[in-house]
């Protein structure tokens, strides 16, 4: 590994530095944010959510999570702990 500096980086500064975000990801991020406003937004979610309860069920059960912050723990070898942040009432 005689190509590496001594913090551990590779010698090959090419590409993104640590940390930054992805342009295509924010990009299409961007692209589904305004897909939503345009299909109603909020107003149009709720509508679809309350039209079916198998909708409301996807909504509670595979939307609603993505916005939840995901903690995950465990050590080498052991169980894996997973942990899910709600937030405050």
């Amino acid at each position: 590994m005689a190509d590496k500096i001594k913090n551990g980086n590779p010698a090959n500064r090419a590409g993104r530095p640590k940390g930054s975000r992805n342009k295509v990801t924010g990009a299409a991020k961007d692209m589904i944010a305004n897909a939503a406003v345009e299909l109603g937004g909020m107003d149009r979610l709720v509508a679809w959510a309350r039209e079916d309860p198998l909708n409301e069920r996807a909504f509670w059960a595979q939307i609603y999570p993505k916005l939840l912050p995901l903690q995950v723990a465990g050590e080498s070898g052991g169980p894996l702990n997973v942990v899910i942040q709600r937030f405050a009432e």
